[in-house]
């Protein structure tokens, strides 16, 4: 026979596949990052339009092909849905994308199941947010208050659950947190930091890819999680 994987080559199995392309997919998501990235820097609105909308749809693809958990995919997707509603400059696509990243963080929740958190990670999160939300609220339009306030109550709790997978996933939700927080900074009209929204897409590049890492079981201690997630993370 021609043609054929024979018994010791795993070259046309789907796990030789996914060896192959998962690394290809990994660095498409950089260099998508580093081109959106800068773009932003130069100025370059063209380069950050085209790359944006591509960025999570790229790291959707790296994450199923290393056999990611459903609610790892379902977050990131819904993260791609508040990316492009957020490339439109109106009140209601704002709200249209914070409620898909909203949905997102649900389903990031959904994902670390009932393992527990660092109870001294919730307080310290817990101060955080009560510090920005009563340093902001003045300056926030009324009309915004309520929803970026549940909002965050939802962020913060994700960030700080997020914690059971591992230091990468736990690095990711803090970078996420503090990603929405520089975007809230810009709603309530505060003095911007140079690069603000360089910043804004650094930190939640990076906050998705650590989050992909850490589901993915990199830096996973597996008693940290249980019930069937626990088999996905040791066998990715």
């Amino acid at each position: 026979m021609t043609g054929g994987a024979g018994p010791g080559r795993t070259g046309g199995t789907p796990h030789g596949r996914a060896a192959r392309t998962a690394p290809l997919l990994l660095a498409g998501y950089l260099v998508l990052s580093a081109v959106d990235l800068g773009g932003l820097l130069a100025g370059a609105d063209t380069a950050h339009l085209l790359a944006k909308p591509l960025l999570m749809p790229v790291l959707v693809a790296y994450a199923a092909v290393r056999g990611a958990p459903r609610w790892l995919i379902a977050a990131l997707l819904f993260g791609w849905g508040g990316d492009v509603a957020l490339m439109v400059d109106h009140g209601t696509a704002f709200l249209l994308g914070m409620g898909s990243f909203a949905v997102g963080h649900l389903c990031y929740l959904r994902l670390f199941g009932r393992a527990r958190a660092s109870l001294i990670a919730g307080g310290a999160y817990a101060v955080a947010l009560c510090a920005v939300l009563v340093a902001m609220w003045g300056d926030l339009p009324a009309a915004m208050r309520l929803p970026m306030t549940g909002y965050s109550l939802l962020l913060a709790t994700m960030a700080w659950r997020s914690g059971v997978l591992g230091r990468y996933a736990a690095a990711g939700g803090a970078l996420f947190l503090l990603s929405d927080t520089l975007i809230a900074t810009g709603v309530a009209d505060w003095p911007q930091p140079p690069a603000h929204d360089f910043l804004v897409m650094l930190t939640y590049l990076a906050a998705q890819l650590l989050l992909t890492t850490g589901a993915l079981g990199r830096g996973v201690r597996p008693s940290t999680v249980t019930g069937a997630y626990r088999g996905t993370v040791e066998t990715a």
